[in-house]
């Protein structure tokens, strides 16, 4: 309990600086537990009035039908303004050229949408959720992260953050990435959210559903996505440690359909969260390939 007050504690002061030194922030959602955490703190953090911040959400197009109506749901009910971009727009304008075949994916592709997003709506910072434990290249970020006039990230020209002290000066064009919860591991934001009752999409919780298996992994079966001709679709118990775009986001095989249980679960894996995110296998660093031309 100590533990968890003080990383709420934490991620609200760096909240509240973010809204103190930036003009037009803005809040990446996803409808992912991290995000859902993220966008409960801000509430959190302004009451008895609301986040100044918008939701933004890159939808692109195969998003889990479950965490987009609980993103309406959590919309409605926390009274956040909400701007969803598509990266189906930028399919139709020709900015991006969409994957075809088996396992193409579309999660690359938001990097484009992303940065269209920050420039027509004019933040100069996006608070996100990622967690250092997630991902190797997460580890290198700041708590407040600049990027470039071009959205680009540079690892090496990182600013040190000494005695909590957050610098939010930039120049014009660029922008900052802020992560409160950067000293938050997996576990900790599932005992948050037992600690806090919040609700999360049924997709975090064993269900039956039909799954295809792909390169080692059960991948959702959907007719929006292409799969191998050879892949047969099967019911299989699961749940998702990790909700992103369909085509890169893998099941774990699970009996877990409630909170206790689900934490019982992580707290025994020794599989890291990231495991089961496709894209992030197609090269030794693609994480971080993909943070240096604007990603998330």
């Amino acid at each position: 309990m100590k533990l968890l007050n003080y990383l709420e504690e934490e991620a609200i002061y760096i909240i509240r600086e973010v809204a103190a030194q930036f003009q037009r922030p803005s809040l990446l959602f996803s409808g992912g537990k991290d995000s859902i955490v993220l966008s409960y703190l801000a509430k959190k953090a302004f009451l008895p009035g609301s986040a100044p911040f918008d939701l933004v959400h890159i939808d692109t197009g195969h998003n889990f039908q479950e965490a987009l109506d609980f993103r309406d749901r959590w919309v409605a009910k926390h009274q956040f303004k909400l701007k969803v971009y598509y990266v189906q727009d930028d399919i139709d304008n020709g900015r991006v050229r969409e994957e075809k075949g088996p396992g193409a994916s579309r999660n690359q592709l938001q990097t484009t949408t992303l940065l269209r997003a920050i420039e027509t709506e004019g933040y100069d910072a996006c608070l996100g959720g990622a967690r250092r434990d997630e991902e190797k290249a997460r580890a290198k970020e700041r708590i407040f992260s600049v990027r470039d006039d071009f959205g680009q990230w540079n690892e090496k020209a990182q600013r040190p953050e000494l005695f909590d002290l957050l610098n939010g000066s930039i120049h014009k064009g660029e922008n900052v990435r802020a992560f409160p919860l950067s000293n938050w591991t997996e576990l900790d934001v599932w005992e948050y959210i037992r600690q806090e009752a919040i609700k999360l999409p049924s997709l975090y919780f064993a269900h039956q559903r039909e799954v295809v298996l792909q390169k080692g992994q059960y991948m959702p079966y959907s007719e929006l996505l292409e799969h191998d001709l050879k892949s047969t679709p099967e019911s299989r118990w699961v749940r998702f440690r990790t909700v992103g775009d369909m085509s890169c986001t893998a099941a774990v095989l699970s009996q877990a359909t409630t909170l206790d249980q689900v934490i019982a679960e992580i707290a025994q894996s020794n599989e890291s969260e990231r495991g089961a995110r496709i894209d992030d296998k197609r090269s030794e660093g693609a994480m971080e390939e993909r943070k240096k031309v604007g990603y998330f």
